[in-house]
C-alpha cells in the first residue's frame, strides 16, 4: 500500500495565499495543520484544523506541531514583521534571537535562520510554489498590454536599484518613472509603496512598480508576490505598469490578474531580470 502523506503544517500569514494552499492540499488528499499568526489576517476555510499564536511563542508554536503530527511546514501569506517588544518572545524565541545576533538586520537573514532552527527540529521546510501550481510568475506580458520601449528603460533601471536594494537585504520593490526612482520598499510593504508613490508622481506616463526576489533569497521563503489587488492599487494611484521577475515572484489568479489589468489599462509582465 502506499504510503499516507506527511502532514503538512502551515504557518500563515496575511492574505488569500494560505486558503489556496489549503484548498489545494485537500483536493489531493494532504492532511494540513495550520498555525495562524496573531494580527497577520489569513483567510482560511473556517473548518480547517488551526490554532493561533502570537508570533514570539516559538516554543509553543513547535509544540503544537508536533502534538499535531506535522512532518513537513510551509510558509504562507505576507506578515507584518513587528518590534521585539510587540513580538513578546518566548524562552525558545528569545533564544533564537540571541543565537543569530546581528544576522537578524533584515527579513532574509531572520528567515535563513528560521529554515535552519525548523530542520534542526527535525522539521521538513518546502516551497509553497512547490506545492501549488502555477503560482511562479511566467515570462512576458500576463493581459492584452505590454510595456513599450520608455517603460522597458525604467524598468531594466528598477531592476538595477532592486537588487542592489535586495543584496542589502532591504526590500523587493522599487517605483520607477521616467527614469527617477520615486520609492524604493523598506518594511511598509507593497501597497504602502504604491500609495506613497502615487502621491510622488509626475506627469506624463506613469510609475512602475519592479518586484523581484532577493539575489541571495532562499526561493522557499518569502518570494515578492502580486495579486488582483496589487493591479486594483496600482490603477488607483496612476501606475503604467507592473514588472515582476519571472519564476521568482508568486502572482496568485493570474487570470485574474490579466482580467483586472486588462479592464485598469495597465500592463502586468514577467522579466528576465537576469539579463538586465
Amino acid at each position: 500500500m502506499p504510503e499516507a502523506p506527511v502532514k503538512l503544517g502551515i504557518l500563515a500569514g496575511g492574505g488569500d495565499l494560505p486558503g489556496r494552499l489549503v484548498d489545494t492540499c485537500r483536493a489531493l488528499g494532504r492532511p494540513v495543520f495550520v498555525v495562524t499568526l496573531e494580527g497577520q489576517g489569513a483567510t482560511l476555510p473556517a473548518d480547517v484544523p488551526q490554532a493561533s499564536f502570537r508570533i514570539g511563542a516559538a516554543g509553543a508554536i513547535l509544540d503544537r506541531l508536533r502534538a499535531e503530527g506535522v512532518g513537513e511546514i510551509v510558509l504562507a501569506g505576507r506578515v507584518r514583521r513587528p518590534s521585539l517588544a510587540e513580538m513578546r518572545p518566548d524562552w525558545f524565541a528569545a533564544k533564537f534571537f540571541a543565537r543569530i545576533g546581528a544576522r537578524a538586520l533584515g527579513d532574509d537573514g531572520i528567515l535563513r535562520a528560521l529554515v535552519a532552527t525548523l530542520e534542526e527540529e527535525g522539521f521538513g521546510v518546502v516551497a509553497v510554489q512547490a506545492l501549488v501550481q502555477g503560482l511562479l510568475s511566467p515570462v512576458g506580458p500576463m493581459g492584452a498590454l505590454a510595456p513599450d520601449g520608455d517603460a522597458e528603460v525604467d524598468i531594466r533601471h528598477g531592476v538595477t536599484v532592486a537588487r542592489a536594494l535586495g543584496l542589502l537585504d532591504v526590500g523587493q520593490a522599487v517605483v520607477v518613472q521616467q527614469g527617477l526612482i520615486l520609492g524604493v520598499e523598506a518594511i511598509e510593504g507593497t501597497d504602502a509603496l504604491i500609495e506613497r508613490c502615487g502621491s510622488l508622481r509626475r506627469e506624463g506616463p506613469g510609475p512602475i512598480l519592479v518586484k523581484m526576489r532577493k539575489p541571495q533569497q532562499d526561493i522557499r521563503l518569502d518570494l515578492p508576490t502580486i495579486g488582483v489587488t496589487t493591479v486594483q492599487k496600482a490603477a488607483a494611484h496612476g501606475f503604467r505598469g507592473i514588472a515582476v521577475e519571472a519564476g521568482g515572484t508568486l502572482t496568485l489568479g493570474r487570470d485574474q490578474v490579466a482580467q483586472a489589468a486588462d479592464g485598469a489599462g495597465l500592463f502586468v509582465t514577467g522579466i528576465v531580470t537576469e539579463a538586465v
